[in-house]
């Protein structure tokens, strides 16, 4: 323990002695040319790539470096005043990466060593872990978001409070938002940008040169003075290039310098960084760009690093606000409510289409007997969404280091909370077989609609955050206070940056209840970490029931803890190219005739249709091929048929697919009666099925779930039931192979009524079961 605290206070020392050396260098040179050298590096690390991301997620670690790097450039320039006749060195410039380089390991090691014995118990055995990477992600994670969607995200949040932002500043969310892209637009392509530029330039001259049939230098003078436009774009390429000028907001965006005022350091303005006492000018300190994220240099104002400008400018741009509308606060307060708790159902409306939505829903608690609230309520098919809305993140503005405590309060508002509530409504939804759902009407609570929890076949708890909140987020399950509410469901926690991402990547209804299903059985493995939702999502894309993989490992590797790296590439390259908007997005594959029925659910949307469409989608790649080898079969001769059907083991669940000839009608008869021998013969009580509709091009026109049960014993009127299973085992010994009958003659000795109870046993009436 001795040693543990010596080793701690010896790199605390070294930490601030290498902060002192990396102000003076930078105090030395000009600050645009040494941001126009720290740029040029990070171009050239990324291999000339524009960036889709606002973080270190590039894996290059001399991005990292320089990203650092900049953040103690935007410090020290708004720590202190400009000083005289400073000359740039390059040499300096490599001793500055050096120490920047030093120290940043540094703190990343005192995460470590400080972490280990933490006497906080804030998080019960957890906390020491929780500590670390509170620590570690306050040094590393920058924003881990794509700038490609800075203006989409601005507009949403601050749409709210689009009238006060005109009243102060003179222009809208829109336009505030449009100005936040341009902003990211610079960073990401600035440099090639004005590359291109300059070349086009020179191809300028030198064909102007080539006119005259003069050496280029003998015409430069008279080509200036010709080209003035063309002569002042090159010499803003240069200075993008070469001192910086891709920072330059003033200069690349139509934003108003009021509005950049707000958001920026004057020279020398900040006076707590690199003040005297424990971690004076370390990372463990809020760094000034956590605060204000622009520096204002001569006349116009920079955005040193790009990586806080979507966080902090969004807090400072709040904050300003009610600093000069001090009245405006209860009214800011109910429209960010409004905003947070429509934002689930609203960004995501593509993917609830046909959802019926609740908001404000009101209930009586039944242990307390007092009415209690939710936020937002989405029901679509067979699956619930119950969504807690939470603002607000001091966690990223005080240290972990200094205020662990603060950090510590943080996770328990922004998910504790929503987790509690959330665990409120599930005991309150399991407490009877149908419950009342309410809203607070003028006063009066008047009921709006009741919910069985027996119609859901999933269930989610969410906890929506509006600012990224990772690691925390994909970490929360590991908090001792958070549990599978009423022991089954696992709570999620997102943001609503993240939603904006997973809108694109999974885009119908299908498809984002099935990762949805596979993030919340992700959150109830503890052993699995990965670091936030673009993980999660990543890990979906590449290799589906992901949760599986995290079990297998853990078992195979006897392993406590299975750490997941890197699983976001796949989404972090969709958005690196220039085309990302109409560029293929990444998906699972699937065979051709296996997206018909998908897309046949997708449009017929028959009651309990997601849970056909998740039972398919469950399907490892093999299982899929087997399953389109089987439809494609009876696709080649349904024509001739009035039905076609298989059943199908897959990997897990079986399914029973009824192919119905399009000119004739439905037997409801035959198709139960016929699954219920399929059951029988694969030994299963429960079969789900999916009748398919087709017509005569071999188009799947309609798909409709339904479930048959196999029956419980045999006796006269259902013995035809019995024979037909024995048939089929004899047929087949395996789940996975296609069982055909082509004639389908039901044999039945008598008429069975709506009321009577049901030939194959189950105690069901007939209508109830078979009879549909």
């Amino acid at each position: 323990m001795i040693e543990q605290e010596q080793v701690t206070a010896n790199l605390l020392r070294e930490m601030k002695e290498a902060a002192a050396k990396i102000r003076i260098l930078i105090n030395g040179m000009p600050p645009e040319e040494l941001l126009g050298y720290i740029y040029a590096q990070l171009m050239m690390t990324s291999n000339n790539t524009p960036s889709p991301v606002l973080s270190s997620d590039i894996p290059n670690e001399e991005n990292n470096e320089a990203q650092f790097l900049l953040e103690y450039v935007h410090a020290v320039l708004a720590s202190d005043v400009a000083q005289e006749d400073v000359l740039f060195d390059e040499n300096k410039c490599g001793e500055l990466f050096a120490l920047s380089r030093d120290l940043r390991e540094k703190a990343i090691f005192f995460a470590m060593v400080s972490s280990a014995n933490t006497k906080n118990k804030d998080f019960g055995s957890y906390t020491a872990d929780i500590e670390y990477h509170a620590k570690s992600s306050w040094i590393m994670l920058r924003g881990n978001r794509y700038q490609v969607l800075e203006g989409e995200f601005y507009q949403y949040v601050l749409a709210p409070h689009d009238d006060i932002l005109k009243d102060i500043y003179g222009i809208g969310a829109i336009e505030i938002a449009e100005g936040f892209q341009q902003l990211a637009n610079a960073t990401r392509v600035g440099q090639a940008n004005a590359i291109e530029e300059m070349m086009k330039q020179f191809q300028a001259a030198q064909d102007f040169a080539a006119k005259q049939k003069k050496p280029l230098e003998d015409v430069m003078e008279e080509w200036v003075e010709a080209n003035a436009q063309q002569t002042e774009n090159a010499g803003l390429a240069m200075d993008d290039m070469q001192r910086g000028g891709i920072a330059n907001v003033s200069r690349h965006t139509k934003l108003p310098s009021e509005l950049l005022a707000d958001l920026a350091y004057q020279r020398g303005e900040e006076l707590d960084f690199f003040s005297e006492g424990d971690f004076s000018g370390t990372p463990y300190r809020t760094l000034p760009a956590r605060k204000k994220p622009l520096i204002k240099l001569g006349v116009d104002y920079y955005a040193v690093d790009p990586c806080f400008i979507r966080d902090a400018g969004y807090r400072s741009l709040l904050f300003n606000l009610l600093q000069k509308k001090p009245d405006y606060k209860e009214a800011f307060k109910e429209r960010q409510k409004v905003m947070s708790e429509a934002a689930f159902p609203e960004i995501l409306a593509e993917q609830l289409s046909g959802a019926v939505v609740y908001q404000e829903v009101y209930y009586k608690d039944p242990k307390t007997k007092q009415w209690a609230e939710n936020d937002t309520l989405v029901l679509i098919d067979d699956v619930l969404y119950l969504v807690e809305a939470k603002a607000g993140a001091a966690a990223t503005i005080a240290s972990p280091e200094l205020d662990f405590k603060r950090h510590s309060q943080s996770v328990k508002d922004l998910i504790i909370k929503a987790y509690k509530q959330c665990e409120r409504f599930f005991e309150y939804l399991k407490s009877a077989d149908e419950v009342p759902l309410f809203n607070l009407i003028n006063g009066k609570y008047e009921e709006v609609g009741k919910l069985r929890h027996s119609d859901y076949r999933v269930m989610i708890p969410i906890g929506l955050t509006v600012e990224s909140f990772s690691p925390f987020s994909s970490f929360s399950k590991n908090l001792p206070q958070v549990k599978p509410l009423v022991g089954q469901y696992s709570f999620v926690s997102i943001s609503i940056d993240d939603l904006f991402v997973l809108r694109r990547m999974l885009p119908t209804p299908g498809v984002f209840a099935h990762y949805m299903e596979v993030r919340q059985a992700i959150a109830c493995i503890k052993q699995g970490f990965l670091f936030d939702e673009l993980d999660h999502l990543g890990a979906y894309l590449t290799k589906n029931r992901f949760d599986q993989d995290i079990i297998d490992q853990s078992k195979d590797e006897n392993a406590s803890l299975v750490i997941c790296d890197g699983m976001s590439h796949v989404v972090d390259s969709a958005f690196a190219s220039e085309q990302w908007e109409t560029s293929p997005k990444p998906t699972q594959e699937f065979p051709e005739v296996v997206l018909k029925v998908l897309s046949a659910l997708d449009i017929s949307r028959e009651s309990g249709w997601l849970s056909v469409d998740s039972l398919i989608r469950d399907f490892g790649e093999e299982a899929r091929n087997n399953f389109a080898k089987y439809l494609t079969e009876l696709d080649k001769t349904i024509e001739k048929h009035p039905a076609r059907y298989f059943a199908f083991g897959g990997e897990a669940n079986p399914i029973f697919v009824w192919m119905q000839n399009s000119k004739y009608e439905v037997e409801w008869e035959k198709v139960n009666y016929k699954a219920s021998a399929v059951a029988l013969s694969i030994k299963v009580d429960k079969l789900m099925g999916v009748l398919l509709k087709v017509d005569k091009r071999g188009v799947y026109e309609a798909a409709q779930h339904f479930e048959t049960h196999a029956p419980v014993k045999q006796n006269e009127d259902n013995s035809f039931i019995f024979e037909d299973a024995k048939r089929m085992s004899q047929q087949t010994k395996s789940r996975a192979a296609p069982i055909v009958d082509k004639k389908l003659v039901l044999e039945r000795k008598r008429k069975v009524g709506r009321n009577d109870p049901c030939p194959c046993a189950s105690g069901k009436k007939y209508k109830k079961c078979h009879g549909r």
